[in-house]
């Protein structure tokens, strides 16, 4: 495919189509009604089917049952319309199915959402976040891969500027290797033979119906803690990926994730062009979250500054990464235009100059100022 000018909604549709996905349901909800619009569009035409559905309820549940036959399935929504998701998402980690699920969030408040969950029991699951089209393209195709790799959700989190901004972008397919064969899905060939198979959040064997038997019903224990087991052994060893630049040397760091990233480098460069030792980190990753190069960075810089469109959510995470080495500043907070799409009027470039900046002096000794500064 020759590079082409697009949107990252339409960007992202095309790259699950380049991942094999043919089937997609959502509901419509800004910023994320584009990329449903495209899939619709387009899923015919590769033979797969899109689904415009009642509700985001409706939607997760059509994608639960496209990816148990072992169809590459994908569904999203924004933040709200995840919330709706929950249940699901959580039950579906039990029952051990690989989906992508896209969050075009409004602003960066899913923070919380995407790597705590809302949904019920000891469940994690991947979320990677793009920081432009290229990247986004990549990364939703990567998702695909990692989900099937794990048998697990994988949550691509995007936003409102990701959605519009147009990039040129090529979009094919890549290759992350080879995969586990795909012999739990419900295709229909183990119908009848009496070794029929089950995914269910509650087990994947057979209830036993014995009369007398001590041990008749599903052992709930035992699935619970083999499930558990490989999240944990997924998060502990999936490789935590991150863009850095300039932490060698640094005396302050600043940690920004997603497209609010990108206004952080440029800021950083500009400021590392005057002289100032500041680098940056961006969390590509969001679980598992880069803690080891946060950590590093910290020991050697004086201070680490956070950037988020939101009250201070990734901070906590930022926090547990520094553990104390190196004092730890919040220089975001929630900007949102009038119809809270997630426009945000204080990520710029010259904001985010006099915010950092004003940490770095403290952290120098040059002033005793430090924190929001607009």
């Amino acid at each position: 495919m020759t590079p082409a000018i697009m949107p990252g909604s339409a960007a992202i549709a095309e790259a699950m189509l380049a991942a094999g996905c043919r089937f997609f349901a959502g509901y419509p909800m800004t910023p994320f009604t584009e990329v449903l619009e495209t899939m619709a569009a387009r899923l015919p035409e590769v033979g797969g089917v899109c689904v415009n559905a009642e509700s985001e309820l409706e939607a997760v549940g059509m994608a639960w049952g496209a990816a148990a036959t072992g169809t590459r399935a994908a569904t999203g929504s924004t933040g709200q319309g995840l919330s709706l998701m929950q249940e699901s998402l959580a039950e579906i980690v039990y029952a051990r199915l690989p989906l992508v699920v896209l969050n075009m969030a409004r602003a960066q408040g899913d923070y919380f959402q995407a790597t705590r969950g809302g949904g019920h029991g000891d469940y994690r699951h991947l979320v990677l976040a793009p920081a432009g089209v290229p990247e986004a393209v990549e990364l939703t195709q990567r998702a695909f891969h990692l989900a099937d790799k794990w048998r697990s959700p994988v949550l691509v989190m995007g936003d409102y500027y990701l959605a519009h901004t147009h990039q040129s972008v090529t979009v094919e397919p890549c290759d992350f290797g080879p995969l586990p064969p795909r012999d739990w899905a419900l295709d229909g060939r183990s119908g009848g033979t009496g070794a029929a198979k089950l995914i269910s959040p509650l087990s994947d064997a057979k209830q036993r119906h014995a009369a007398g038997r001590a041990d008749a019903g599903y052992d709930l224990a035992e699935f619970y803690h083999r499930h558990v087991d490989a999240m944990e052994r997924m998060v502990a060893e999936e490789t935590p990926l991150a863009e850095s630049a300039f932490t060698d040397d640094a005396d302050v760091v600043v940690i920004a994730y997603g497209t609010p990233g990108t206004y952080v480098r440029q800021a950083v460069r500009e400021l590392r062009a005057e002289g100032r030792r500041i680098g940056y980190i961006r969390p590509i990753t969001l679980v598992p979250f880069p803690s080891g190069a946060v950590a590093e960075a910290a020991r050697r810089a004086r201070a680490v500054a956070v950037y988020e469109n939101n009250r201070g959510q990734m901070l906590d995470d930022v926090r547990l990464a520094v553990l104390g080495t190196a004092p730890v500043h919040f220089i975001g907070g929630l900007s949102l235009d009038p119809s809270g799409f997630g426009i945000a009027p204080d990520l710029d470039v010259a904001v985010l100059r006099r915010r950092i900046t004003a940490v770095h002096d403290a952290a120098v000794g040059d002033s005793a100022t430090v924190g929001r500064t607009s």
